[in-house]
């Protein structure tokens, strides 16, 4: 049998198990000046940028308006502006970086559609390569990220400096 080796994720088990989060994360990391160790690369006036701490692929980012609702419709016009603005520029920096075949980018709206955090709105792009699904996820329900969080923290960050 074969052995797949991703340490740098017990760090997030752990931190789940041995500090589980009171209120809400989003809400929780956007009020925090640790960006780097909560992986946040760029910051809005309304909305702001973050790696997924537990990516479908490599390069998984959300973008999260500030104000906690679970309601598109809650979100005023600069907001939701800002959010299709960073939608745009995080397709950038992904595509200028890992050069993906395509993208999904979307928003699990209740617990019912996906949401694991289906109490503030948040939006996916996950970037995809021809080729990423492969037998691992149907066979041993496992799927392999490429790269580090901090690696592809690093990287990214540098295209949302440019």
């Amino acid at each position: 049998m074969e052995k797949l080796w991703a340490p740098w994720r017990m760090k997030y088990i752990k931190e789940a198990i041995d500090k589980p989060e009171s209120g809400c994360i989003f809400c929780e990391k956007a009020k925090q000046k640790t960006d780097k160790e909560n992986l946040i690369l760029y910051r809005g006036k309304n909305a702001y940028v973050i790696c997924n701490a537990f990516p479908y692929n490599n390069g998984h980012l959300m973008v999260v308006p500030y104000k906690h609702t679970s309601s598109m419709d809650d979100l005023d016009d600069a907001s939701a502006l800002e959010v299709w603005k960073l939608i745009a520029l995080c397709r950038r920096v992904l595509s200028n970086t890992f050069n993906p075949d395509g993208f999904n980018i979307g928003i699990n709206l209740g617990r019912a559609a996906g949401a694991g955090i289906d109490t503030h709105l948040h939006v996916h792009i996950v970037p995809r390569w021809n080729g990423d699904t492969n037998f691992m996820p149907v066979v041993a329900d496992t799927k392999v990220i490429s790269q580090g969080l901090e690696e592809t923290y690093e990287e990214l960050l540098k295209g949302f400096k440019e």
